[in-house]
């Protein structure tokens, strides 16, 4: 049954430990059961099964990927599990997940793999990706009430928040980059936490900023702040760049979608800059104009002269740009492929530096068609409709936030589609749940909406 705000304040101006047993009170075994496996996909992913690696180990790379079994067996099974979960009580919501346009991308990927450079290891790589990419869609159905989502979701972001911190004050060596790293020492100071590199860590803590607020939002005045308060900080050490100019610009941009109320004018404000972004990175290798008018700007929009391995990129995708070169292989040795005098160190690459144009090199210009109308276009259509049917409206600005700071932040880095990476998982649950929201209305609505 819904509280009050007033009741809902009450509430949550108390310890964490008081809240906790308020939210999971009255919860029967099952659905006890399903918050444990919704905190557990969500600590699987931020934490991983190897937390704090170490960089100065030449070997450390080796050894996670020894590893790499226990975590496809890790999420297949808590996968399995979340479906029979949710298949016993949320049918209706999993049989809106079966469209034409859902079908069309999945049928493509197999298609992709079937004739990837090489097959066995795409089939792989994807088995993976589809064990992470259904935990996170399903994990906006596993808690029975908006209230326990809220809790499963604060608790794991404080538990990680909480072993980061510690990992930082008690095991710098293993938590800040280095300047004894194997590679890039340069990066010596900057705090990476549990995670491998400072470049996954800061759009994790950009997105624990937006849950603090998200929690603040809904009423936890003691949760939310401390979460949005801790991530904030931690963002700031680690260096993260993009990850820092991104966080309040895209809660800005994302508030200004919230307060419009046309379709089409939500759609000019979020995708007319991402298209401009995109013309300015990727574009300016491909046009001379824009390449001059790049040059012109008080910046550097190549970031560190990352136009080489777009220009590398841009050369895989003309070679096959139909089918593409296979679901995440194409990056895994490519030292023998020709480049452009003076640009030989892009074959050193782990990826393209954007997620679009990475999509076009893996799976091809009809896969990056399908991804865009799946994970860009058809997810500001649920918000609009969420919006529109008031249902759960913080969630929804919440799930909205994430969304747009995974286009953005995919301008830049790459990350769709990318197996465990917790971005990916986070972007994906935010879509899912734009998808449930504007198709049903969230159980046990809680706190003042904003």
């Amino acid at each position: 049954m819904d509280r009050s705000a007033a009741e809902m304040t009450d509430v949550e101006r108390r310890s964490f430990g008081h809240v906790l047993r308020d939210g999971l009170a009255g919860l029967n075994a099952v659905q006890a059961a399903r918050c444990l496996v919704a905190v557990t996909a969500l600590l699987l992913v931020l934490v991983t099964l190897d937390p704090f690696p170490d960089l100065r180990n030449p070997d450390a790379a080796t050894a996670v990927g020894g590893r790499m079994a226990l975590t496809y067996v890790s999420f297949g099974l808590l996968a399995a599990v979340a479906v029979l979960l949710a298949a016993a009580t949320d049918g209706l919501s999993l049989k809106t997940l079966v469209t034409p346009l859902h079908l069309c991308l999945v049928g493509w990927l197999l298609i992709n793999i079937a004739f990837s450079e090489s097959r066995g290891v795409s089939l792989q790589r994807f088995v993976l990706a589809a064990s992470v990419t259904s935990l996170a869609v399903l994990l906006p159905l596993l808690p029975p009430t908006q209230r326990s989502f809220n809790l499963c979701l604060g608790g794991a972001a404080l538990a990680l928040l909480a072993l980061c911190y510690l990992g930082v004050f008690l095991a710098p060596q293993y938590s800040i980059h280095t300047a004894l790293d194997i590679t890039e020492p340069q990066l010596a100071g900057d705090w990476r936490g549990s995670f491998g590199h400072k470049n996954v860590a800061s759009p994790v803590m950009t997105i624990l900023v937006y849950v603090g607020i998200y929690l603040c939002a809904v009423g936890s005045f003691v949760m939310g702040p401390a979460i949005a308060a801790l991530a904030g900080i931690f963002l700031i050490f680690t260096g993260g760049k993009t990850s820092s100019v991104l966080c309040l610009a895209i809660y800005a941009l994302a508030s200004l979608v919230y307060v419009t109320r046309s379709l089409w004018l939500k759609r000019i404000i979020c995708f007319v800059p991402l298209i401009v972004m995109n013309l300015l990175t990727v574009g300016s290798v491909l046009s001379p104009a824009l390449g001059a008018m790049t040059r012109l700007l008080p910046l550097d929009p190549t970031f560190t002269g990352r136009s080489a391995i777009w220009e590398f990129a841009l050369a895989a995708v003309a070679e096959k740009p139909i089918i593409g070169h296979g679901y995440a292989v194409f990056w895994d040795d490519v030292t023998e492929r020709q480049t452009a005098q003076g640009a030989e160190w892009a074959t050193t690459a782990a990826h393209s530096h954007n997620s679009y144009l990475d999509l076009a090199v893996t799976i091809g210009l009809p896969g990056l068609l399908l991804v865009i109308l799946v994970f860009v276009l058809a997810p500001l259509g649920n918000f609009q409709s969420a919006q529109a049917h008031n249902r759960s409206s913080a969630l929804a600005k919440l799930f909205l936030t994430v969304w747009l700071f995974g286009l953005y932040y995919g301008v830049t880095e790459t990350f769709l589609l990318e197996r465990q990476s917790p971005i990916w998982f986070m972007f994906v649950l935010a879509v899912a749940g734009l998808h449930f929201l504007a198709r049903f209305q969230c159980v046990g609505q809680v706190g003042p909406e904003h």
